[in-house]
């Protein structure tokens, strides 16, 4: 899952060398929290018009684990 969030940032900052994502444990409830770190500039861009890109990554992230069965939840830090 930290490698579909990295790909999917890196493809629309300017420098995705600076994208990093960091997972919490598993917690009470079965749900992994993904933190995703971008430089300041590119948070924009992460972001989008009205948060319409990240919930468009939220979107995809979860179809994903949907898919292998885990419950996640994403956090743009």
């Amino acid at each position: 899952m930290k490698e579909l969030l990295i790909k999917i940032a890196q493809g629309l900052v300017e420098k995705p060398e600076e994208v990093s994502v960091d997972a919490d444990e598993v917690n009470e409830d079965g749900v992994v929290v993904y933190h995703l770190h971008a430089s300041e500039e590119d948070m924009g861009r992460i972001i989008g018009k009205q948060g319409k890109i990240a919930k468009a990554i939220r979107t995809v992230a979860r179809a994903a684990a949907n898919r292998r069965g885990e419950k996640i939840i994403i956090e743009i830090d």
